[in-house]
């Protein structure tokens, strides 16, 4: 006798939610999704649209590869740091990376800015079909970020700090420090050996 062949259901015969409780749920979050969908729709046919999908954590190493990427096709020396104080080492300056995309206010956020080992920071934006980069001294985090913008309250707030603001609204400090990608590479191939 032969095993019977099942076939899966179809479309149209999806199981039907019963409980009160999930229909309430899924009500309100169908109400919700246009919301969140609308924040990416200016993302369609980007290139950098599906770093989006990827969690957090992930985005950070993104952004440490493009940065890296970016930096060795413009003939840049790039290792990986020996140690989790800086993410790179490129022209043998330690860099730590920080990556934001474009978020719906218009800004970028750069976030769990350390105190920790490291000579520079560059800080990578994408927008749909845009990039922004920034090479900041330490000195100058100091002077703005470090120890004045805490990203979380109570103890934990003096050990990690955030900078955010719109793409087209640096603050003045920020400025010689690039903007567009071309301005970041003006900063960076000085340091070419």
């Amino acid at each position: 006798m032969r095993n019977p062949i099942y076939f899966p259901k179809v479309v149209n015969e999806m199981p039907k939610i019963t409980d009160p409780d999930v229909v309430l749920l899924a009500t309100i979050a169908a109400s919700l999704k246009g919301d969140y969908l609308s924040q990416r729709a200016h993302w369609t046919d980007s290139p950098f649209e599906w770093i989006l999908s990827c969690p957090s954590r992930q985005r950070g190493k993104i952004g440490e590869q493009l940065v890296a990427g970016w930096c060795a096709a413009k003939n840049l020396n790039v290792n990986r740091s020996p140690d989790s104080e800086a993410d790179k080492i490129i022209e043998g300056r330690r860099v730590e990376v920080k990556f934001s995309t474009l978020w719906q206010s218009g800004g970028y956020t750069f976030q769990q800015i350390r105190d920790q080992n490291y000579d520079f920071a560059l800080f990578l934006g994408v927008s749909p079909f845009d990039a922004h980069a920034w090479v900041i001294s330490k000195a100058l985090l100091y002077k703005h970020v470090i120890g004045h913008t805490p990203q979380h309250r109570g103890a934990k707030g003096t050990d990690t700090f955030w900078l955010s603001f719109g793409v087209t609204e640096p603050p003045d400090w920020l400025k010689p420090c690039g903007g567009k990608l071309g301005q970041a590479w003006e900063i960076l191939k000085k340091w070419k050996r």
